[in-house]
């Protein structure tokens, strides 16, 4: 009766060590791509990854620093990635094969919107400029060399009617900008990013700024012109008591992209377990508070992955 025992308890064991193997051979190993460790990206993509793979069981999502949105389109493009956060206008621009990408990059589709990466222009207090159609012959700050930001100057000054020839382009980084426009040695910025972002901050505690709007019929036009940009406001306080009122603008949108080839159900619960777990996600990092499923679909020009867009259905959210 003994060995019986011990033999039934034998057999229990290997069974049930067969069954975790099975389990753990069933959950699907994947890569998100982010962002540099010091950004926003990086930690927010691992609280995603980590709660999307806790609380559905099917996935195992591991986050990867990287240089970002350009070098996220390029890591999917050659399918070392299976996810990645980029910004959507990034994303745009490398399914057409446009700005920084020669050729198209197709092998990808779109998860869902997370949180909105305001443009953000402003100047002194006291300076006489108070609009983008103002800054015709002074030194303005465009962002660095062959940027995400860089391209977006672009795009607002040609709806202002402007190019780099009308004005005097300087290619700076957001730190060197600070130290720049606090060494008054520049006129204004613009700059593509979250709100609040730290060298405004840093510029805002020496000298008095003042935010120059994109509104009404040139938002209009920019907006149906590049179809990745989304109405958006800094909301007033946003950068202290100083700033009291909303401030009008566009902003890009980060957005969570995929492989074109990962099984639909994959990505379906990935999806679901972004937008069930919500509350979770937001504890664990603030820019969460953005993500929402209500505009899960907003302003993403690249088609979506059939996974996402079973959700949405499910969801109700989904517009043919």
């Amino acid at each position: 009766m003994g060995k019986y025992l011990k033999v039934l308890g034998l057999l229990s064991a290997i069974l049930l060590l067969g069954f975790s193997a099975a389990s753990a051979a069933d959950i699907v190993q994947l890569t998100l791509a982010t962002g540099g460790t010091a950004g926003t990206y990086y930690p927010l993509g691992g609280a995603i990854g980590q709660i999307i793979s806790q609380r559905t069981g099917v996935v195992n999502i591991t986050a990867q620093a990287t240089g970002a949105s350009v070098e996220n389109m390029n890591l999917l493009a050659a399918g070392d990635v299976d996810l990645a956060l980029v910004q959507n206008d990034i994303a745009d621009y490398a399914w057409n094969g446009t700005e920084f990408f020669k050729k198209p990059i197709k092998n990808f589709r779109a998860i869902a919107r997370l949180y909105p990466e305001h443009i953000q222009v402003a100047t002194y207090a006291d300076s006489p400029i108070n609009s983008i159609a103002d800054f015709k012959g002074h030194k303005i700050s465009v962002g660095a060399p062959g940027s995400g930001n860089e391209a977006n100057a672009r795009q607002i000054l040609e709806v202002y009617g402007l190019t780099y020839k009308d004005i005097q382009p300087l290619f700076l980084s957001y730190a060197e900008t600070a130290d720049h426009f606090k060494d008054r040695l520049m006129d204004a910025f613009t700059f593509t990013t979250g709100a609040p972002n730290s060298a405004i901050q840093d510029i805002c505690s020496l000298i008095k700024i003042k935010f120059i709007e994109i509104k009404d019929e040139k938002r209009d036009e920019l907006m149906k012109k590049y179809p990745f940009f989304a109405r958006e406001v800094i909301k007033a306080g946003t950068y202290g008591d100083w700033q009291n009122k909303d401030v009008e603008t566009v902003a890009v949108q980060a957005i969570l992209v995929v492989r074109e080839d990962l099984p639909e159900d994959v990505v379906y619960n990935v999806t679901r377990g972004l937008f069930e777990n919500l509350d979770e996600i937001r504890q664990a990092h603030y820019k969460a508070n953005d993500i929402t499923l209500e505009r899960a679909v907003e302003a993403i020009t690249v088609p979506f992955h059939p996974g996402a867009i079973k959700y949405y259905k499910e969801a109700g959210i989904w517009k043919e």
